[in-house]
């Protein structure tokens, strides 16, 4: 059975993201308008991620590398490696999950 899920109706989670589809094996989330910060705090999940940019500009660090992502950039975060995020200018970006994030 397909499912659709509208990002306008989408639940929110508790980091301000945009929940969107998800299954037994993966999800898909959208970051949608963050807002220029510092540093996220550093964290290590258990699940692989996979993002898309869609607007603004961040930095993603992780084993010991700062990576600049801009519009049109993609990135993997191995599960279970620590890495941080710091928005640069007003961000939005989708990622998937897998195993989905709890």
């Amino acid at each position: 059975m397909a499912t659709k899920i509208s990002s306008r109706t989408a639940s929110a989670g508790a980091q301000g993201e945009v929940n969107l589809a998800a299954g037994e094996r993966v999800a898909l989330r959208m970051w949608r308008d963050e807002p220029p910060t510092d540093h996220k705090p550093s964290a290590s999940r258990p699940y692989e991620t996979v993002g898309y940019v869609i607007s603004g500009r961040a930095e993603l660090q992780l084993k010991g590398e700062t990576i600049t992502l801009e519009p049109g950039d993609s990135w993997l975060v191995p599960a279970r490696t620590e890495h941080t995020y710091r928005i640069l200018e007003t961000f939005t970006a989708v990622e998937a999950t897998a195993p989905p994030a709890s």
